[in-house]
């Protein structure tokens, strides 16, 4: 009978396993074959980067509740390794594992800045605000190396384009000098998510994003030089890190962030199985209570979808709510969601304006350069 070898997590990686994605026809699972590991054997794995030769910079989307109906993803994968990414199944469409291959095996587009260029330049092309990093980080580590995002910002402010760009890292100072100009034309903002103050728990569930200090001190400067900040508390997750919005809001308000948002952590598709790893890992005593409230918060289900997920075990439960999907995928239903948004009424409280990230840029037709 063939054991199977207990995972251990990896020094600075979010996802323990490896676990196949949905679309493999088999399972790859670690098997103990006798041989005993030092215990201080060096585990961590080295992250890779190919070229993905994508023939689009700008992706397109009709959901209602996104608040955006384009954007740009310089890169596929991310660094950062948040347990919770809502990006991670889409490394599946890669042949490739949203766990661990999602923080270790990315894929730039050096194309995209030109693309981009070639977009914009098309007669029938309108103008309409561009949310920079919707799927993965723009400002990941490998950007400091590649730049990518930084040429599309400069392509994007020579078209006098709006964009909105999404964050944890404070690597988006570097493009001051490109953002405080276009924010000045009312043509920037940036969002910065903030999922806790607590630094033991912001490295377990982002153990590559930058430290929550140096988010805020990100904010307080991009304030600062004149561009609008919003700060997104996001994902709440019950149990972990949920008390801690009012103090998320009072200190980015307090650093400069002029709009607030959150969301209440979704997990479909593989990211379920990967959580519930991640928190026998590093809350084993919480694991079945937060898991069980999420139920709650997602009509008994741990996600829910505009439509069921095949395969799923919940689909049954994803089906029933797939009627109130859209308009509740960020929010969640059921009491205990319900006590969270009217948390966030205390955003005025602390000198928030009313709207989201996205509500304070939009543009209705594509200016023209003189």
């Amino acid at each position: 009978m063939i054991e199977q070898a207990e995972e251990r997590p990896r020094k600075g990686r979010g996802a323990v396993t490896n676990r196949s994605g949905r679309h493999e026809r088999l399972t790859r699972v670690p098997i103990n074959d006798g041989w005993t590991r030092p215990e201080n054997e060096d585990r961590r794995l080295a992250t890779t980067v190919s070229i993905d030769a994508t023939r689009s910079a700008i992706s397109r989307n009709e959901s209602p509740d996104v608040g955006f109906d384009q954007s740009i993803n310089p890169y596929r994968g991310c660094e950062h390794g948040c347990i919770y990414c809502y990006a991670r199944p889409s490394h599946a469409w890669l042949g490739l594992s949203p766990g661990l291959d999602f923080e270790t095996r990315l894929f730039v587009k050096p194309d995209a800045p030109a693309l981009l260029a070639r977009e914009l330049g098309r007669p029938g092309y309108r103008c309409r605000v561009v949310l920079l990093g919707a799927n993965t980080d723009p400002y990941q580590p490998i950007e400091r190396k590649f730049r990518i995002t930084r040429r599309i910002l400069e392509v994007l402010s020579a078209h006098e384009h709006p964009v909105s760009v999404v964050t944890k890292s404070n690597l988006v100072l570097r493009d001051l000098d490109v953002l405080a100009p276009m924010a000045e034309r009312g043509l920037a903002s940036v969002g910065v998510s903030v999922t806790t103050l607590e630094r033991t728990l912001a490295r377990a569930l982002e153990p590559r994003a930058p430290s929550p200090g140096k988010r805020l001190e990100a904010i307080r400067t991009l304030s600062a030089a004149g561009v609008p900040v919003a700060v997104m508390a996001a994902p709440m997750i019950p149990f972990l890190n949920d008390a801690e919005l009012e103090g998320i809001l009072e200190a980015a308000s307090a650093a400069g962030a002029r709009d607030a948002g959150y969301i209440l952590v979704r997990l479909p598709h593989e990211i379920r199985e990967l959580f519930a790893e991640w928190l026998e890992v590093h809350a084993p005593a919480k694991a079945k209570r937060v898991l069980a409230r999420i139920r709650e918060t997602r009509g008994g289900a741990r996600s829910t979808s505009p439509r069921s997920e095949p395969g799923c075990a919940e689909a049954a439960h994803t089906r029933r709510c797939c009627r109130d999907a859209f308009g509740s995928r960020a929010s969640g239903s059921g009491s205990t969601a319900i006590a969270m948004p009217n948390s966030t009424s205390t955003a005025r409280v602390f000198g928030f304006r009313p709207g989201t990230v996205l509500s304070f840029l939009f543009c209705d037709e594509r200016p023209r350069l003189s």
